[in-house]
């Protein structure tokens, strides 16, 4: 097996930083973690747990258990040859090893905040593991609801004074039914998206040439430009299995196009809740409709990274970053003024 290892310095000043995990209130200011180089917030079900093994190999020992929205400390990655196979990399963590699946890499970053913000919706990041929304109900009255996680995208429309008496954003939700809900996170817990970021990619090339190959089979996706590959990697397709009276779950299959695109989509649930096991999925990141009857996307993922497994109500799981590059690389080309882009464009072969 491979790994990539800090010193013993490094690893010693990690270990200052918590000897198990850091815990985080709904109010938590990530203060204490800005410094911090390498975490990863434990993204299971909120009634399940992780497991923390003495090898890098899900046949070993198992030590202990790590929870929904616990933030670890990783001291160096692990390529193992054990298992599972198909995914084979660990994070070496206190107390032992933890398989990346159910982890989600997060950073800590505070950001400026702007005087004002200009009329319209803006697109913003979500910089720290999460970012603790409220509802405001009426003024005074502050409830709170979604937990925004790291990478997930949001529109806001302007900054108001939160209850502790900073700058908050606005949260502007594009599910229907919820224009004119009035909900916040801390403006410093987000980050503008620039106009650059945006931008298409080889825009000049004739859309004819853009073409997308999903095998359900080996769980990858491949994109092609003038014949040529311009990206090949693992997805999580849907899975084969679906509750009854469910739309099901497994991926369809055959030729489409790309239909839609919203760099921020609520998917899941509507219920306004703080209650994590609820199924609510509040700013999916990089979001490509492809298939209109069950509405199937390719978009980010910020509740898993076990790439190459199906996982999935349906829709193409890809790492944030390369949904990102996606979204910017397939037609029509995304208006970043609105919040859905609608238009006939890339064509899409799943098999």
């Amino acid at each position: 097996m491979k790994s990539s290892r800090v010193s013993r310095r490094d690893f010693l000043k990690l270990a200052a930083l918590g000897l198990t995990s850091v815990a985080f209130r709904p109010d938590y200011e990530h203060g204490e973690l800005a410094d911090a180089e390498s975490l990863a917030r434990v993204a299971i079900d909120a009634d399940e747990s992780v497991s923390v093994h003495s090898q890098p190999d899900d046949k070993s020992t198992i030590k202990f258990q790590r929870y929904r929205d616990e933030i670890l400390n990783v001291y160096y990655e692990v390529i193992s040859d054990k298992s599972p196979k198909y995914n084979p990399l660990w994070y070496r963590v206190w107390g032992g090893y933890i398989h990346c699946a159910h982890l989600q890499r997060v950073k800590v970053q505070i950001n400026p905040i702007p005087e004002k913000l200009n009329e319209g919706i803006h697109l913003v990041e979500i910089t720290v593991p999460y970012a603790q929304s409220y509802l405001q109900r009426k003024p005074g009255e502050w409830t709170p609801i979604y937990r925004l996680y790291y990478g997930s995208m949001h529109w806001v429309s302007e900054i108001v004074e939160g209850f502790d008496g900073l700058p908050w954003y606005r949260i502007k939700d594009e599910l229907i039914g919820y224009e004119n809900l009035n909900y916040y996170i801390p403006a410093r817990q987000a980050r503008l998206i620039l106009p650059e970021e945006t931008s298409p990619i080889s825009p000049d090339v004739n859309p004819d040439k853009k073409f997308i190959e999903v095998s359900l089979e080996k769980q990858e996706l491949t994109a092609y430009e003038e014949g040529r590959v311009v990206l090949k990697t693992k997805i999580s397709s849907g899975l084969d299995y679906s509750p009854p009276g469910e739309i099901p779950w497994k991926t369809p299959t055959g030729l489409f196009h790309v239909q839609t695109k919203m760099p921020s989509k609520h998917m899941g649930g509507a219920e306004l809740t703080d209650d994590l096991s609820a199924y609510v999925l509040p700013g999916v990141p990089w979001t490509t409709f492809f298939e209109p009857e069950n509405g199937i996307a390719f978009h980010g993922t910020y509740w898993h990274q076990n790439f190459g497994m199906p996982m999935s109500h349906g829709c193409i799981n890809m790492k944030t970053e390369e949904a990102r590059w996606l979204y910017r690389w397939v037609t029509p080309e995304g208006d970043m003024s609105k919040m859905t882009t609608i238009g006939f464009g890339t064509q899409v072969y799943v098999y």
